[in-house]
């Protein structure tokens, strides 16, 4: 099966419980899967994680499977969730001008999904 690394651009809950489901999905099939924060999608990790947040189950399960590879941090920054997304611990990606990398990824052997 192919490695696949997700990333989520949107700031979309209901287009992000697909990103978290297919992430969850890959990984049980044996899959190497992640998921990077981009643009928008940062937004989502202050609320996501939160006790009561309908993707709060999904978030949990992708943070303790190791899914979530990170955010990026010139998206989160200038987004405001830079304080959410360091409180969550999640790495800050910035390898490309701030930004995550997606030819790094690709280089990796990973197949890019793009949301």
């Amino acid at each position: 099966m192919q490695d696949t690394v997700l990333f989520a651009f949107r700031d979309d809950p209901l287009c992000f419980v697909h990103v978290l489901l297919n992430a969850l999905d890959l990984d049980a099939k044996g899959a190497r899967a992640g998921i990077v924060l981009e643009g928008g999608a940062t937004r989502l990790a202050g609320p996501m994680a939160e006790a009561g947040h309908f993707l709060n189950p999904l978030y949990r399960k992708a943070r303790e499977r190791g899914l979530l590879f990170g955010a990026c941090r010139a998206c989160s920054n200038k987004l405001g969730a830079l304080a959410a997304v360091e409180a969550l611990g999640l790495p800050l990606l910035d390898d490309m001008s701030g930004h995550p990398s997606i030819a790094g990824y690709q280089a990796q052997g990973y197949a890019v999904l793009i949301f």
